[in-house]
Formats: C-alpha cells, structure tokens, sequence
C-alpha cells in the first residue's frame, strides 16, 4: 500500500499576526490575517464548461487567508519545552474526536483558524458559515471547531490563561493559550448545524450530548504531529505535503474527490472523464487528489482500513492511473450535515491546493434519522456550494450522473433516452451484495476491490450466526 502514497517533507509555515486595520474588536487576534488580492479573471468562474478554454495556472491556488497554519512545534528545544510545561498545567482529556480535530487544526485543513473557535468565531461559523478576517475579506468555514468541557474542569482551569491537553493514555498533545471559555449552547448548535434536532444523528450522540456545558478555545500549540500508529500514517500527507507533491507532479490543475465509501467504476468513471474535460479546456497536466474521509464516520459506513485496501486494488487493476493520481487521507471527522458540511469539505481542499472540487447527489448526507426519507434534498449541496461566501476561488464541478448500461455491460452516464437500459446499484444494494458474497455485474467494480469488500463483510458475519457485528468507527 505504500506505493499509492507519497512521502514529502514538512513545511512550516505559521500565520502572520498583522495590526487590524478595519478595528473589528470581536476577531480575535490570530485571524487579523491579510488575505493577498487573487487574480480571480479564470478562477472566478463557478462553472465547468467543456467547450470554454481557460489558460493553464502556473501556480497552485493560494490557502485561505494567503499563508497556510502550521501549528506544529518544530523539532527541538521549543518542542521539549512545550512537553515540559504540559506537565503542570491544568489537564483536558481529548476524547477521540477532540483529538482528530487537533490533527485538523495543526496541519492548516482550517486555515486561517489557528485553534479551537473562541465565541467570536464559533458565532461567526453557527450564522454566517463563515469568518471575517482583518482586511474585510471571508473565508468559509460551515461546521464549528470547538472544544467541549465540564463543569468541573472549568473550576479546575479557573484563571489559568493556558492548559494542556491530553490523549486517553494522558500523554501531553498540545497546549491550548489566551483561553476563553463560553456557553455550549447545544440545541443551537445542533439545530444551525444540521437544520433538525431530530434524535439519532450519529456526530450528535458521539460528540454533542453528552459533552461538557462549556467551550474553550485558543490559541493551540502542538507538541509533535499527531499519528494513528495503524499502518496508514504514510497516506495522512498534510496540506504543505500535497501541495509539495503536487508541485513535484507539476500539476497545473488539482481536481479533489472525496468518498467514505468503496470505490466502483462509475465513481472511476467520472473521475477520468474530469480530467479528460480539464484537458479540453487547455489545462496540461490536471492531477486527481482522490481523499477518502478518515476520521470519525458512523457504524454502518466500511472501515478506513478496508477502504484503503480497495482503493489500493483500484490503482493496481488500471481502473485509476497512478501517475495522475494522489491518494490520500483527510483526517477530519464526518458530520453527516449535507450542505452545511460540504462547504467544510470544499474549504479545507483549497488548502490543500485544489481548484476544482467534484460534488455529487446528496453530498454529506444521510437519511433521516427518523423519518423514512433523505435529510436534505439532493441537489441542495451543489447549490449551495455555487453560492458559499468565501469559496468563490474554487471551482465546482456537478456530478455526471452514473449507472450500469445492461447492454454495454460496464458502467456509463446515465441517458435518459434509454432509461431502460441502466440498473441503479445503490450502495445498500453493493452493501447486501458483498454481505452475501454475490457478485455485481461484470463492470461494475475492478475484481480486486470487489475481492476486498467481500472480505470485510465476511469478517463481519461470523457464517454461523449469519448476523452481522457492527463495524468499529473508522
């Protein structure tokens, strides 16, 4: 598997601090940023039209707010004195979350943010979905960042303007500064997240209910990078990684997929057909960043490591081209907040150096967690996306709606001329197929993959009780 990935060297590069020139006093100081004038003549285009010719970039797209966050310590003294001063200093246990979103936040996937949202910027983010910088300008920023504590370790922190936070074997992870606590207003939270507070959404009973009354934010400082120690830390290249890569590629164009699911050959289809269009418009060398979701997903979603492997078969078997492709993880947790989440998903890509970023049915949804219909209407995510204050630079590129064709017997764009001739395999259906060790239709998916996905269910059902366990959270 450690062929798919590429290993590149970390670039620190922090955020410049500069005085607020338009005197807003409620930003707080780490996002009194200066966003550098884009030139937006090609970039400012939200369209992706085959038939107009655009010039190819010379550059890589800029991170939000003009530099990209590096809130790593470097190597060192100052790394040993952080760990040092960790020791005393009143303790924040992370929970599992609370920890995939310091790798977020550390790594620059949230620039300009610098820490957890203090009050400012979480109200910033529940209402407008996005946060005003010091030179007037916006970056998007839909879904809140923030650190949940109780009662009892706000009487523990009391004054102290700094604390440490701590994984679940109470290492020291990072030191959290100039500190605000506020209200942890959850109805609110959970209602301008996902438009509902239905019981039942799996982020909310994960993370949300039973957290503390409090939030804390800050300025955050951490120790060393963060690592999952499972095999799979090669693929977690950071933004400053895959920009670099990306340079080394000279990749004039970077087009994003992101998926939580297995990939199949409509997924393969649509990603080639992109980078055929983005050639037809003048591009030379568009390079795909195929970014499966690798933090927290709810029980009945495959596991990150099956789905590496089958991406991993995917590359092998031809169906993707390894030279024009960068797999990799993106470390964030899922939410399943369909329109409010994608525009996360979008952002954080544009740290990553993407321009274009492939949005399909329903992006980030799920059904409704009780009622026996989609919690957001399909089509709502790609609308929004076309208008989210703060994304304008990023290029949004609709989903080709894709089928098996019985009579070509692979997979192809859906024509409406022939309806009959396509077969919708949903990803229940592909579910209950690979559970039962059926096949699909001959191309529908590479045999490798298909291989892999049996496997994991397999593993899953014991055959003697034919009763299938929970897949652990991936």
């Amino acid at each position: 598997m450690a062929s798919m990935a590429t290993f590149v060297a970390k670039s620190p590069n922090p955020p410049h601090s500069i005085a607020n020139p338009f005197k807003l006093p409620q930003l707080p100081a780490r996002l009194r940023l200066a966003m550098p004038q884009h030139l937006r003549a090609a970039a400012s285009t939200r369209r992706f039209a085959a038939s107009r010719r655009v010039a190819a970039a010379c550059s890589l797209i800029e991170p939000d707010g003009g530099r990209l966050v590096d809130l790593v310590a470097p190597e060192g003294s100052s790394r040993e004195a952080l760990r040092r001063e960790a020791a005393w200093l009143p303790q924040i246990k992370l929970s599992r979350i609370d920890l995939e979103w310091v790798h977020v936040l550390s790594e620059g996937w949230a620039s300009p943010l610098g820490g957890f949202m203090r009050e400012a910027e979480f109200l910033q983010t529940l209402h407008f979905n996005c946060l005003r910088l010091g030179d007037g300008s916006v970056v998007n920023m839909s879904v809140p960042i923030v650190l949940a504590i109780d009662d009892a370790q706000k009487r523990a922190i009391g004054d102290q303007r700094r604390v440490a936070l701590v994984d679940a074997r109470d290492k020291p992870v990072a030191i959290l500064s100039d500190i605000e606590i506020y209200k942890h207003n959850k109805e609110e939270r959970i209602a301008r997240t996902w438009g509902t507070t239905a019981p039942g959404l799996p982020y909310v009973e994960e993370a949300i209910t039973k957290a503390g009354n409090w939030l804390i934010g800050g300025d955050l400082e951490v120790i060393e990078r963060i690592k999952h120690n499972d095999g799979l830390d090669q693929y977690r290249l950071s933004p400053a990684e895959l920009r670099e890569e990306f340079s080394r590629r000279n990749a004039d164009a970077v087009f994003a997929f992101q998926l939580r699911n297995p990939v199949h050959n409509g997924h393969a289809l649509l990603m080639t057909d992109t980078r055929k269009r983005l050639l037809e418009m003048g591009y030379k060398n568009p390079v795909l960043l195929l970014h499966p979701l690798g933090g927290y997903t709810k029980a009945d979603d495959v596991p990150l490591s099956w789905r590496m492997k089958q991406h991993e078969k995917v590359l092998e078997d031809g169906v993707l081209n390894p030279e024009t492709t960068v797999v990799a993880i993106f470390p964030s947790p899922m939410h399943y907040a369909g329109p409010t989440e994608v525009q996360w998903h979008a952002k954080s890509r544009i740290n990553a150096g993407a321009n274009f970023y492939i949005v399909g049915r329903d992006p980030a949804g799920m059904s409704h967690p009780v009622e026996k219909r989609d919690l957001y209407d399909a089509d709502h995510g790609k609308k929004v996306l076309s208008m989210a204050p703060g994304l304008e630079r990023l290029n949004i590129l609709p989903f080709k709606v894709a089928a098996y064709d019985k009579k070509q017997q692979k997979m192809a764009f859906f024509e409406p001329s022939r309806a009959q001739d396509f077969l919708f395999i949903s990803g229940t259906k592909m579910r209950t197929l690979a559970k039962n060790k059926e096949n699909p239709p001959d191309g529908f998916m590479c045999p490798g993959g298909w291989k892999v996905l049996v496997e994991y269910y397999d593993g899953v059902a014991p055959p003697e009780t034919k009763k299938f366990r929970e897949p652990v959270p991936a």
